[in-house]
């Protein structure tokens, strides 16, 4: 399955049960945290060593309500802690990485 180019064509492949093999990283973990695999998706962004690695993973303790390790991600991504809602913030997230194609 190709990398998806708009937010819409990431949503249309919420039917698999598993991100395609040839996405990149960010992405993967993206879609696990879109279907609701918070596991998933962290065992992927702890291991993601980049900017957006660690704003992924600064979402990911936020939605989880560790606000203090989500600041610390933060911090880590040089990104301010967001004023908008988690839904929001991973839309947000997923837009720009399939902008960056990473």
């Amino acid at each position: 399955m190709k990398i998806p180019e708009t937010y819409t064509e990431f949503e249309d492949t919420f039917q698999a049960s598993k991100p395609p093999s040839n996405w990149p990283e960010p992405l993967k973990a993206l879609w696990f945290m879109a279907k609701g695999d918070w596991e998933a998706s962290h065992d992927i962004a702890q291991d993601l060593h980049t900017p957006m690695g660690s704003h992924i993973h600064a979402h990911l303790h936020r939605v989880e309500g560790d606000d203090w390790n989500a600041k610390y991600w933060y911090r880590k991504a040089g990104r301010t802690y967001p004023r908008v809602s988690t839904k929001e913030e991973l839309k947000h997230l997923i837009v720009e990485v399939l902008k960056e194609g990473s």
